[in-house]
């Protein structure tokens, strides 16, 4: 599959077909989003919202959460407000999503089925990684953007001028819920929780 992708990518640059993609770096919109690295959502997100190329940034990982305050997610949006100019993050979680009941053990189980030595996750687990935490998925989507969003808004370097909301998109027809509607960070508090 990969020397299909290098092959089409090759012709790709060939017939510069790239020179219908131009985008600057900034975010044309002033939008960050931070949402699921689900398959569905590639085309159907940017659709169902109105972006294109050079509007925003958007972040994907597993399941469209914030898992630590200070892991690439959290200075992924540190770059993109400090650096780039973002003003406001949107959360946006979606139905079906494949991390709601997730948890460590089903993980690990996995993990040691494809041969992933026990010695290693003992190791990291005594190096400190909570893998109950780390692992964890969430039992409904509206309450990971809702504790995602709450995380975001009471963070410490997250300037409290950024506009910060949360949101469920349909897998199927692309219609967005909110959940927590945008609004400026809270005043914060010397220490993280």
């Amino acid at each position: 599959m990969v020397d299909e992708i290098l092959a089409f990518n090759k012709k790709f640059v060939e017939e510069k077909q790239y020179e219908k993609y131009a985008a600057g770096k900034l975010p044309q919109k002033k939008i960050a989003i931070v949402t699921c690295m689900d398959t569905r959502l590639t085309e159907l997100l940017p659709a169902a919202l109105g972006i294109k190329g050079g509007d925003c940034k958007i972040i994907k990982n597993a399941g469209g959460v914030v898992s630590s305050p200070f892991g690439s997610v959290v200075r992924s949006l540190l770059v993109a407000i400090i650096e780039l100019g973002v003003e406001e993050v949107m959360i946006i979680g979606h139905t079906d999503c494949g991390v709601s009941h997730i948890d460590a053990e089903m993980m690990t189980e996995h993990m040691l089925k494809r041969g992933i030595d026990p010695d290693s996750i003992d190791l990291i687990k005594y190096c400190g990684v909570d893998f109950e935490s780390w692992l964890a998925g969430f039992d409904t989507v509206e309450q990971s953007v809702s504790e995602t969003v709450e995380m975001l808004r009471n963070h410490p370097l997250i300037p409290k001028d950024i506009r910060i909301g949360g949101y469920v998109i349909d897998t199927v027809t692309g219609e967005l819920t909110v959940i927590s509607k945008s609004q400026e960070g809270v005043i914060r508090s010397r220490h993280y929780e």
